[in-house]
């Protein structure tokens, strides 16, 4: 316990109980041993004594202790690892200071560090989660000589970090059945200007004179009566809309659906999932050439367009990295308006008729719809029931809404949290079964198409 000090209190420090006690002790020892007789008792009064003279002699003179949080180690957060940099700030000589740092998902740690003038701790917490939190909160309180002084306790949080999804590879992606733009990465059934050879055609108004085929005219026509053209398929790009259902997050575990236990750090929730296959299916999309909008069904705001680029990718993860529930999931009116003859991939638990009644209308206006299922692989408790018998009714209601959607042709894909461990620069076991699907779907979709050429 800590009490005010008497005159020459030096700001921000605290007198502790241990210093009166020290005065105390040694007075009572040496009167006793005066009143008595007894040298040794006297003597046994002299080391609190003095104790309790040096710790007011050497009490603290400066200012109270300063802790500030300062910008960590250049390098970016990424999931995994978060990081911060506690800097403590001692004005009169050398202190040790006591920690407690908490950080959420982790037990609290406590420590005493020595710091003489000023010192900076790098604090470490491993974490499988994105988008914003909160790292850490640091209660510190220094002690001065004997421990006759001790600062005022005081606590600090570090800001808020967002911590950016990240991309893995994939392969071949679906196309949209309607391609739009002059020109692009992918090859239509129409004529224009692009790379594929469609035929060899007589030479009509409107023909370039770079497109006749010299060869051909003269195996065709000796004399030059006519001239012949290759014609070639143009190019165009696809549109590709992304739709996050951020309206529910959940965990693996299954008991912490009721929204009263924290969720744990170290375990990725259904939004972390879909962040990651968000960002990896916006990246592999804009790499080839094509033009990639966000929608999220949690907020009711202003989407974000269809674009190409460097900048659209950073827009969007930036989007998804702050995408998380907003109060009680509402109902739409309305499915959000989606350009005409784009692709659209929806994430999501598909744990309500909400997002699948959605992905139904856009299929049934003629949108290809891919639905990436993000649910976790859930953990049932054996020793509860109720929640086990909860948890079987809702995985059979999820199967059948994930059923219905499959016999409207829509491409259903799963897609779990990486394994941990895994390296984020290459794909782990849940992205390479995604792009297994997906280019499954993709090779299937170009076969269809040059049939249906043929």
């Amino acid at each position: 316990m800590t009490a005010p000090a008497g005159g020459g209190e030096p700001t921000g420090w605290l007198q502790t109980t241990s210093l009166a006690a020290g005065v105390v002790l040694g007075l009572a020892l040496l009167i006793t041993g005066l009143v008595a007789g007894r040298a040794d008792i006297a003597v046994l009064g002299a080391p609190a004594l003095l104790s309790a003279a040096w710790a007011w002699t050497a009490r603290p003179r400066g200012g109270a202790v300063s802790a500030t949080f300062v910008p960590a180690e250049a390098g970016g957060t990424g999931p995994g690892e978060l990081r911060a940099r506690l800097r403590l700030d001692v004005p009169d000589g050398a202190a040790p200071v006591r920690l407690r740092v908490t950080s959420p998902g982790n037990d609290d740690a406590d420590v005493t560090v020595l710091v003489d003038g000023t010192r900076t701790l790098d604090l470490t917490t491993h974490s499988a989660r994105t988008g914003p939190h909160r790292t850490f909160r640091v209660d510190h309180v220094a002690a001065g000589v004997e421990g006759g002084f001790e600062s005022r306790p005081d606590d600090l949080r570090a800001p808020g970090i967002l911590v950016l999804p990240t991309a893995q590879p994939l392969g071949r992606l679906p196309l949209p059945h309607q391609l739009v733009g002059l020109t692009g990465p992918h090859t239509t059934r129409r004529l224009g200007d692009g790379t594929e050879l469609r035929d060899v055609h007589p030479f009509a108004p409107g023909d370039r004179l770079r497109r006749i085929d010299w060869r051909a005219t003269a195996r065709r026509s000796p004399g030059l009566e006519t001239l012949y053209v290759r014609r070639t398929q143009a190019t165009a790009e696809a549109t590709v809309v992304l739709v996050l259902d951020s309206r529910d997050e959940v965990g693996p575990d299954v008991t912490t659906w009721r929204g009263n236990d924290p969720l744990p750090m170290d375990r990725a929730t259904s939004l972390d999932v879909a962040r990651n296959a968000a960002v990896s299916v916006a990246q592999a999309a804009l790499d080839g050439g094509d033009r990639v909008g966000f929608e999220d069904l949690g907020w009711v705001r202003r989407p974000l367009p269809p674009a190409a680029g460097k900048r659209q990718l950073r827009r969007i993860v930036h989007a998804l990295a702050l995408a998380h529930p907003v109060g009680d999931p509402g109902r739409r009116m309305r499915p959000p308006q989606i350009p005409a003859g784009a692709l659209v991939y929806m994430f999501s638990t598909f744990l309500d008729d909400e997002s699948a009644s959605i992905a139904q209308t856009w299929r049934g206006t003629g949108h290809p719809v891919v639905a990436v299922d993000i649910l976790p692989t859930v953990e049932v408790p054996r020793g509860d029931p109720g929640v086990a018998l909860a948890w079987r009714i809702t995985h059979i209601e999820r199967e059948q809404r994930l059923e219905s959607l499959r016999r409207e042709g829509i491409l259903v894909v799963r897609w779990l949290p990486s394994i941990g461990g895994d390296d984020p620069g290459t794909p782990g076991r849940s992205a390479r079964s995604a792009r297994t699907a997906l280019e499954l779907a993709a090779r299937q979709q170009r076969h269809a198409q040059q049939g249906t050429a043929r």
